[in-house]
């Protein structure tokens, strides 16, 4: 297993449940009916995203030969985990139109679950 792949996928889940309940309670004031949409989407995929986090850092046991794949893959999901949500975390609280940003998380996501895929038909178990 990949420790840090672990710890970054538990970590930024934790945040997408204190993110979550801010936005639900303290931070309701500053949402308008538009902005509760994206704000619940950056949510969504960022823990979705911090879960495949955590099952890129099960798949090293898994698949030891394939390290390198995995951590592209890794390091994919986390890249689009601060582009996407991310930007839907700026757009929501500051207003700020973030352009391709967004989108760019969102092809980083594909990659990343794509790699992942490609390291489990590529690798040979360790059972």
């Amino acid at each position: 297993m990949n420790k840090n792949f672990f710890i970054l996928g538990s970590i930024l889940a934790g945040l997408a449940v204190a993110t979550g309940a801010y936005g639900a309670h303290g931070g309701a004031e500053y949402l308008t009916d538009e902005t509760s949409i994206t704000f619940g989407k950056a949510i969504r995929y960022q823990m979705h995203h911090a879960l495949a986090l955590l099952a890129v850092a099960l798949a090293f046991a898994q698949w030891p030969d394939q390290k390198k794949i995995l951590n592209y893959a890794g390091y994919s999901l986390l890249a689009g985990i601060i582009l996407f949500s991310g930007s839907l975390y700026i757009i929501v609280f500051a207003d700020i139109k973030m352009g391709y940003v967004t989108p760019l998380g969102g092809i980083l996501f594909v990659v990343g679950w794509f790699l992942l895929a490609y390291a489990g038909w590529k690798g040979k178990s360790q059972n």
